[in-house]
């Protein structure tokens, strides 16, 4: 792709300057093929030998078992971007591949999916981006829910108001006279200094035993 923006650089510097990005037993490659070629080496020479030399004949399957092990780790955008940069090697499609991306997602993403779209997908496009939006939606709800956690545990304690607490005297009602004996009547319970009721049946009861002195 680089080197796509100068066509006219000439082979010599190519094979040169992609010299400069190897290392490791590929930078010894190329430089062992430098000795034997020099500058009569082509472009197209070059780049069909690399590619032969370190061709991984795995890689798709490589590729196909990192893609069934692949997980969603709370970030749906890094779990799209894997599956992507693996599938150009795996070439998953269709039920093997919607199987692997459900079995990878959490079940709030599941039923965010599933409550935004109706039917069956028939692109695996259309599934995908699905899944992201899902994925997108309920780490939002995800982060929302321990922002407002976060608030509550810093917000001040609420204090109740003392209760009012009731008195044992009745309000609003008139206390009650002290018990008198009705007058009339006969006590004997209530005496006087002289030992005698304090109310009597005539002038003359009220008056016996009291000194003249006194009456």
């Amino acid at each position: 792709m680089y080197l796509g923006f100068y066509p006219e650089t000439v082979d010599r510097q190519k094979i040169a300057w992609i010299g400069t990005l190897l290392t490791d037993t590929a930078l010894s490659w190329h430089l062992h093929r430098y000795r034997d070629l020099g500058d009569t080496d082509t472009w197209v020479n070059y780049s069909a030998a690399i590619r032969a030399e370190y061709h991984n004949d795995r890689e798709a399957a490589d590729a196909q078992q990192k893609l069934g092990q692949l997980q969603y780790q709370g970030c749906i955008r890094t779990y799209i971007t894997e599956l992507w940069s693996l599938n150009n090697f795996a070439r998953a499609n269709g039920e093997g591949l919607r199987e692997k991306v459900d079995l990878a997602m959490t079940d709030a993403i599941l039923d965010m999916r599933f409550s935004q779209n109706e039917g069956e997908f028939t692109d695996d496009d259309d599934f995908l981006h699905a899944t992201y939006r899902a994925g997108i939606q309920v780490e939002k709800r995800k982060a929302l829910r321990a922002t407002r956690e976060l608030v509550r545990a810093a917000a001040p304690p609420k204090t109740e108001a003392p209760r009012k607490t009731q008195s044992s005297k009745p309000t609003n009602t008139e206390e009650k006279p002290k018990d008198h004996p009705q007058r009339g009547t006969s006590r004997t319970d209530c005496k006087t200094q002289y030992n005698q009721p304090s109310h009597w049946a005539s002038k003359d009861a009220a008056l016996a035993g009291v000194p003249a002195k006194e009456q």
